[in-house]
């Protein structure tokens, strides 16, 4: 069985488990839905609804952008070996910024030949290794890249290393092009999140595992930066330097392109399957996911509205709307990602180690699978709309309804109900 049948599966148990619950019908929605008809078509049926949203997006199928010319990872095998790009050979300097006047003892350099290289790393690693689950979000992308579990050694270790000792106030960090200006990318983070994790938050990591697989050159490796509850311009792909430095502001490349460099992953619902007509009288199943930001989330809602109606110009965010609740449904069985058997390789952060099972639910920086069911429909066309609420009450799009600092747009698809 594939991965793509293993989650439809999954998508399948849960949403179905929830409709039949609701009586008659919830069950009459699930016997005249495709994705339920029978075996081979609701298999095929539900495949496609959620090839692009599995739980664990696996490693083939994540979405990842690579910039430079050429791309990093479209170089040959012994290109990459010969640009540091493999294991064997890829280093990673720890040093001050030229441009400041940052303390750093014990720099780690190619030159010096004390960089960081695959073995130390994994010696590291032994000790200190994290993993934690993670959605990956472009800030001007309204869909999420992948959902991945995340493993690596906290950034903190191996910038002790070079014995820091004062006038360090951010660290800034850039990978493959770190010679050309020009086509480099990089990403700045304030000194105290990167030696200190706030509450509850996990810690920026140097990533060498996705999935419980080492990165491949496309996802970024050998080695990236993972930096939770931000969007993904902060998690720098083939890092190889990273710079600590006393200029005060942020100077990541994002800033020059007009985004907000240091938005925190925003709350948001998007549509997994909606028919594109329903029959009138009866019911039907519509099924989502939403991604948990750093506000949290308490419940998702959709709205069915004629599309013929005028909207309230005032009220650009439908606040008073007939929004009707959805059911936010709980972890899966199956992970998914890959892993063999869909079981998560070890316990990442936010789970029991006794029962291997997620602390609390949702949890933040994920997605979460919701379904709704819509009765006693009417004749004619209509617009449906997904929102979230999040735990501190706020609607989407707010409590940043501004695009430049990550894409939470309420999503609309049309519907049909005929006889």
């Amino acid at each position: 069985m594939t991965d793509a049948d293993q989650l439809a599966r999954q998508h399948e148990t849960l949403t179905r488990r929830y409709f039949l619950q609701l009586g008659a019908a919830g069950a009459a929605a699930v016997t005249a839905s495709p994705l339920w008809a029978g075996p081979d078509e609701a298999a095929k049926a539900i495949e496609r609804a959620v090839a692009k949203w599995p739980y664990l997006t696996p490693l083939s199928d994540f979405r990842m952008v690579g910039r430079g010319k050429p791309a990093p990872h479209t170089l040959p095998a012994e290109k990459l070996r010969e640009v540091g790009l493999a294991p064997e050979t890829w280093r990673l300097e720890v040093v001050p910024d030229p441009d400041s006047n940052a303390k750093v003892d014990n720099p780690l350099t190619k030159q010096a030949g004390n960089a960081l290289d695959w073995k130390g790393l994994m010696a590291l690693a032994e000790k200190h290794a994290v993993s934690y689950l993670q959605v990956m979000s472009c800030t001007n992308v309204a869909d999420p890249m992948g959902m991945g579990l995340w493993e690596g050694v906290p950034l903190r270790t191996v910038i002790w290393l070079a014995r820091p000792s004062g006038n360090v106030r951010r660290v800034f960090y850039y990978g493959y092009h770190n010679d050309d200006p020009k086509q480099r990318f990089q990403a700045s983070l304030p000194i105290g999140r990167v030696l200190e994790d706030p509450p509850g938050e996990h810690p920026v990591i140097l990533c060498y595992k996705l999935n419980g697989q080492r990165l491949s050159p496309k996802a970024g490796g050998p080695v990236r930066m993972i930096v939770p509850n931000t969007y993904g311009n902060k998690s720098v792909k083939w890092l190889q330097r990273v710079v600590l430095t006393n200029e005060h502001r942020a100077n990541d490349t994002y800033a020059g392109w007009n985004n907000d460099t240091d938005s925190a992953v925003k709350t948001c619902a998007r549509f997994v399957r909606v028919p594109k007509t329903a029959p009138a009288g009866g019911a039907v199943a519509v099924t989502g996911l939403a991604q948990v930001g750093i506000s949290g989330l308490s419940k998702v809602q959709v709205w069915l509205h004629p599309a013929a109606e005028p909207l309230d110009k005032l009220d650009p965010y439908f606040t008073k709307a007939a929004w009707q609740d959805a059911e936010v449904l709980g972890p899966p069985d199956d992970w998914g990602g890959g892993l063999p058997g869909g079981k998560l390789p070890a316990v990442p952060r936010e789970f029991d180690p006794k029962t291997a099972r997620p602390r609390s639910w949702p949890l933040h920086n994920t997605i979460v699978h919701w379904a709704v069911l819509l009765t006693d429909l009417r004749l004619g066309r209509y617009d449906l709309r997904c929102r979230t609420i999040d735990a501190a009450g706020h609607a989407q799009p707010m409590p940043r309804p501004f695009p430049k600092s990550g894409r939470n747009d309420i999503q609309r698809v049309p519907l049909l109900v005929d006889v």
